[in-house]
């Protein structure tokens, strides 16, 4: 009986292992069938992700040389200089978001790209100006204290103390006696009047004397030894140099005649010119520099003294006068001096550094860093500048960010379809002749890759003639709206080219014509007139 038992036990779990078994392998079979759609659907979802990422990658429009902006090419290569070609992206490629756009003539960059040509910003903030003005001048005497001599008799000169031009002299130092016969006689009448002892004729006589420049100790000789002085010695009013020299002894001279004249130069002037667009910077004490080629490496402080009230019409320069102590003697007359002139303005500037600014012939231009890698060409107008900055009057305002390093490559691109007009972000103000110069200037003046499809470079439309030039080939004309372009309406000069007719062309008349733009100009290549007007 045990046995039976045992056996019946056993038979019974043969059908739970092989269950169990079953269960096992059931269970593998879908945990792999499982494990291989979730590897599939992961392979799905990464293939349309890098499919998205494809969708979006950036095409460049061409390749451009850094160093000059001249040289592009259809793919990467390099530059004449052996420098890699920089890619160079459209605005809707590296965005993909219009709104961004600030007006025609944006041009956006890739971080990439900034970061390799170096671009560098500098902000627009309101700073003293302390500008200087450079020129030349000249050193001179202190007409203050240059004395002119001249007699105020007839005579003769007997005999001459100082003999050349440059002689120094002395305060009373004798300078030439005179023999007049004018002078023997108001001596004489001295003499009469001190043997009458009239007290009135005396100081008369002593008074005519005087006038006559006669010497004070000259005059007291004659009083103490009652004898008259046939020669008469005149004397040096002041110390000095001689800076001119009219007489040798000998000579006849006469009221009017022009001796001598006498310089001091215990301080000197120095008369420098500036333009006449500084002369407004300019004032009364203002801080000056001096030096001279003679003496290198030396300096002299000094101020402004004198503004002259008048303009050379020749040079249309201003003249203005320095003074500098010349005890020393170092300065003389004539010399040759380089001036500085320190200009220190105490009002407030809106100042950009001096590189940022692009100065041509007919407009001054800033790049204007608008953010996000987005720049544009802007007008800007100019004031005063000193060594590093330049001060702005208009077209920026306080904290704006402006390009100071290879801003002549961004502006090369923004300004061939710029209106240099600042616009904000948001502002979308393309005229007919932006818009259309933007796509004509990528068509026909940049080297595009294979494959890119600009077409708005010609329209056919029709209008009236309001006005017509045979001669120059210009025609005025309101046309009707450009669908394609989504222009409206607009009058507009066009040009007309060589070949059209205009010999049936007059003010009033309906036409139908097909245009292009070139350079910036919008050139009429057929004109007819239209069904209505034939018939």
């Amino acid at each position: 009986m045990n046995t039976t038992i045992t056996s019946n036990k056993q038979v019974n779990r043969k059908p739970l292992i092989i269950g169990l078994i079953a269960g096992i392998i059931i269970g593998s079979v879908m945990t792999l069938v499982f494990y291989n759609m979730s590897l599939s659907m992961k392979k799905n979802i990464s293939d349309n992700s890098s499919s998205r990422v494809m969708k979006k990658e950036r095409v460049p429009l061409y390749w451009v040389a850094p160093m000059d902006a001249n040289y592009r090419r259809d793919k990467a290569g390099k530059s004449p200089m052996g420098m890699d070609l920089i890619p160079f992206y459209d605005d809707g490629a590296i965005s993909g978001d219009t709104s961004l756009d600030a007006g025609v003539g944006t041009i956006k960059i890739s971080p990439e790209v900034v970061n390799n040509l170096g671009v560098r910003t500098a902000k627009a903030a309101f700073k003293p100006l302390h500008s200087q003005i450079k020129t030349v001048g000249f050193v001179k005497y202190d007409e203050d204290k240059l004395v002119h001599i001249h007699p105020r008799v007839e005579g003769w000169i007997e005999k001459l103390y100082i003999k050349a031009v440059g002689d120094p002299v002395k305060k009373s130092q004798p300078l030439y006696d005179l023999y007049s016969p004018e002078l023997v006689n108001a001596q004489e009448e001295l003499l009469l009047a001190l043997e009458r002892k009239n007290s009135r004729l005396v100081q008369a006589a002593e008074n005519r004397l005087f006038a006559l420049q006669l010497p004070k100790p000259s005059i007291e000789k004659i009083k103490k030894t009652k004898k008259i002085q046939q020669t008469i010695t005149f004397y040096s009013p002041q110390d000095g140099v001689i800076e001119n020299l009219y007489i040798r002894e000998g000579f006849f001279v006469k009221p009017g005649t022009m001796l001598l004249s006498i310089g001091d130069l215990s301080e000197v002037w120095v008369e420098a010119e500036i333009f006449e667009r500084q002369a407004g910077q300019v004032k009364t004490n203002t801080p000056v520099t001096m030096t001279l080629d003679y003496l290198p490496g030396q300096s002299w402080q000094g101020k402004v003294d004198y503004i002259y009230p008048t303009l050379d019409i020749k040079t249309r320069t201003v003249k203005v006068r320095l003074r500098f102590e010349n005890t020393k003697g170092e300065f003389k007359p004539n010399m040759f001096a380089q001036i500085i002139l320190h200009i220190q303005g105490n009002a407030q500037a809106l100042l950009i550094p001096k590189e940022a600014l692009i100065r041509t012939g007919s407009q001054d231009r800033i790049v204007f860093a608008l953010g996000n890698g987005r720049f544009k060409s802007i007008e800007v107008e100019v004031g005063r500048f000193d060594k590093t900055h330049v001060e702005i009057l208009s077209g920026l305002n306080e904290g704006d960010l402006v390009v100071s390093s290879s801003q002549f490559l961004l502006d090369s691109e923004s300004s061939k379809s710029s209106d240099f007009i600042r616009m904000l972000p948001a502002q979308e103000k393309t005229s007919e002749a932006e818009s259309v110069n933007t796509q004509m200037l990528m068509n026909s003046k940049m080297s595009m890759p294979e494959g890119m499809n600009i077409s708005k470079s010609s329209a056919a439309t029709s209008g009236i003639i309001n006005s017509l030039m045979v001669g120059h080939r210009m025609i005025n004309i309101s046309r009707a709206a450009i669908e394609k372009w989504g222009r409206p309406a607009a009058t507009v000069d066009f040009i007309v080219k060589e070949g059209v007719d205009l010999s049936d062309l007059a003010q009033g008349l309906h036409v139908d014509f097909t245009f292009e733009v070139e350079n910036g100009d919008f050139v009429i290549t057929q004109l007819n007139l239209a069904s209505s007007e034939k018939e």
